[in-house]
């Protein structure tokens, strides 16, 4: 047997979604029939090339590596190691199904195994530094070793019983993502000091920092709303938006969004801004689209994301809060 690492999108964007959902999903885009249609991992490395031109050969095989197994090598009581994005801790859990392809299911959830999550919110000072560099390996579907050591860790911190069957070690992960490595840091770095209010701030800057006006609701009860920003001559314009701003672990239920709409009608806003940190539970998720024109979804993805593309232009004590410095360093897939 094996024990596989399974990342959750790139910021870890679907993380809830595999824990409510209880399975492991292949996240790759416009992967349109069943991975175990391929006679063999050349051909699904083809199948990239061809369904991209723009897709070079090494990437395709790069690519075909990990989601082969997926579909092929992935088996039920195999363990699998979720690595955390939102903060820092792991999840585990074990495979109980084969490899399906659901072609209603919307992308990226059409290829799925289920999975028992049985040990949860895993802290990472838990392990091992050697333990710690597989997790934050060059890939986002691999197999990873020291397979018992993990599991006896796990079992020491959540008395989990131990598994009758004996998982063999496996190849040694020799490949770390350096970009992958930095972005991990920033966003524990985030997570430790823009917790409650701090959160607030940094969503507040990234706003101005986008040409925005804005009000922000001094720490304490917010009565629903955490900022105000508006557009025009000293704020005094279209649009209107109403911000709330969640930095718990949990995710957002359905009640938040709709105090969110009333207080949307309470301030005369355009629209409507619900940051949550911890991302949203599906009963959020599914009012999406209807909400589509009317109130945008920030998870620590989007967060992250507008906090690098505008880090010039935040304030200085947001820099001094998490400083950053840019750097160069050799793009492995074009090698």
């Amino acid at each position: 047997m094996s024990m596989w690492l399974c990342r959750a999108g790139r910021y870890g964007e679907f993380e809830n979604r595999f824990l409510e959902d209880g399975r492991i999903y292949c996240t790759w885009d416009n992967l349109d029939r069943p991975i175990s249609s391929f006679s063999k991992k050349q051909e699904l490395q083809q199948y990239f090339v061809e369904r991209d031109s723009s897709v070079k050969t090494k990437t395709a095989m790069n690519w075909a590596s990990q989601v082969w197994p997926f579909g092929n090598e992935m088996k039920k009581s195999e363990i699998v190691v979720l690595p955390s994005k939102i903060k820092s801790v792991d999840h585990f859990g074990r495979i109980t199904g084969d490899y399906i392809y659901d072609e209603t299911a919307a992308e990226p959830f059409c290829h799925y195994h289920t999975v028992d999550w049985y040990a949860v919110n895993i802290p990472r000072t838990a392990f091992d530094q050697d333990i710690l560099y597989s997790f934050g390996a060059f890939m986002t579907i691999c197999r990873i070793k020291q397979e018992e050591r993990i599991k006896a860790q796990i079992k020491a911190l959540q008395h989990v019983p131990a598994q009758s069957n004996v998982i063999e070690a496996s190849s040694m992960i020799t490949e770390r993502d350096i970009e992958l490595d930095a972005l991990s840091d920033i966003t524990n770095l985030i997570i430790q000091k823009a917790k409650g209010h701090g959160l607030a701030q940094i969503v507040d800057a990234i706003l101005r920092a986008k040409g925005f006006s804005t009000f922000m609701s001094p720490p304490g009860p917010d009565k629903g709303v955490d900022i105000l920003a508006s557009g025009g001559v000293l704020g005094f314009g279209n649009p209107k938006i109403c911000v709330q701003v969640k930095s718990t672990d949990a995710p957002v239920d359905r009640i938040v969004l709709d105090q969110l709409g009333g207080v949307m009608k309470n301030f005369n806003a355009d629209y409507g801004l619900l940051v949550s940190w911890s991302g949203f539970k599906n009963s959020v998720i599914n009012e999406t689209a209807k909400q589509f024109f009317n109130i945008r979804l920030w998870t620590h993805k989007e967060v992250i994301h507008e906090f690098l593309n505008h880090y010039d232009q935040l304030d200085d004590e947001i820099k001094e809060m998490i400083p950053l410095k840019r750097i160069w360093v050799v793009n492995q897939m074009e090698e």
